[in-house]
């Protein structure tokens, strides 16, 4: 059974800067505009004759469906901070099941326990998510990062789907590659440069004894496209219950509050 661990800090602290009543119900409704996004693409593309589509359009639907899996991720790590739906613990965790399940056939359970030790214990030994070497590669440390995560069950899930939606329901084996198996790869490259590489990398110009959690500061825009707002990292961390689209607010009016 999933616990709930509480924020970092009290409620009384969140609501000085959020309503927090006012987007009790919203996350749900973001949860599933994001979710049928998704799925009519996702139909829409594997229904489109690839060969016949100018590869510049092929390559922006790419991008897209690559977004809307970065998406379904988020929606997920909401549902781990139970943001998506305070109301119903268990909605709220069915659906963030369902989303990283879609992702990339991951445990919810097991990305559950292993965010919160992140949270617990960022940068530090008993951080999975972090890659403590010297020379901290981008490369070797989202290897690392994708290696704690990923199971040859996922594989085997991926090689099932695929031949069931190719040989069963027919669609393209190319059409597949480009708009269901390559996305949500190019997705884990985007969540874990703007939301772990970036934000917990070591500075040497401004090394210190404690592991900086840094919030990029990107315009508004620009920051929704890069990664759904998680740029606002020291946000996230110090108010871990804040869905992903209230992050800006909160950082502009922690600022004000300062």
């Amino acid at each position: 059974m999933v616990q709930l661990y509480s924020a970092s800090l009290e409620s009384e602290q969140l609501d000085f800067i959020l309503d927090t009543n006012s987007i009790v119900n919203q996350g749900i409704i973001v949860a599933f505009v994001i979710f049928t996004l998704w799925i009519i693409s996702l139909i829409i593309f594997l229904c489109s004759n690839i060969t016949q589509t100018s590869f510049p359009l092929s390559f922006l639907a790419l991008l897209w469906q690559t977004f809307l899996y970065t998406g379904l991720f988020i929606t997920s790590h909401d549902a781990m901070h139970g943001a998506v739906y305070p109301k119903n613990p268990q909605l709220n965790h069915w659906i963030g099941k369902i989303a990283v399940f879609i992702f990339g056939f991951f445990s919810y359970q097991k990305l559950f326990k292993k965010h919160w030790l992140h949270h617990r214990y960022p940068g530090t030994s008993k951080d999975p998510d972090y890659y403590d070497q010297a020379n901290q590669n981008f490369f070797i440390w989202y290897w690392n990062f994708m290696k704690s995560y990923g199971t040859w069950r996922q594989l085997m899930g991926f090689i099932l789907i695929f031949n069931i939606l190719h040989y069963v329901f027919q669609f393209s084996a190319l059409n597949l590659i480009f708009f269901w198996a390559i996305p949500p790869l190019l997705s884990s490259f985007q969540l874990f440069y703007f939301g772990t590489f970036l934000p917990h990398r070591k500075l040497k110009e401004k090394s210190t004894g404690q592991h900086p959690i840094r919030t990029l500061k990107f315009p508004l825009f620009w920051s929704f496209l890069s990664c759904y707002h998680f740029g606002y990292h020291h946000e996230h961390h110090e108010f871990p219950n804040v869905p992903w689209w209230q992050l800006p607010l909160v950082y502009q009016k922690n600022r004000k509050a300062l």
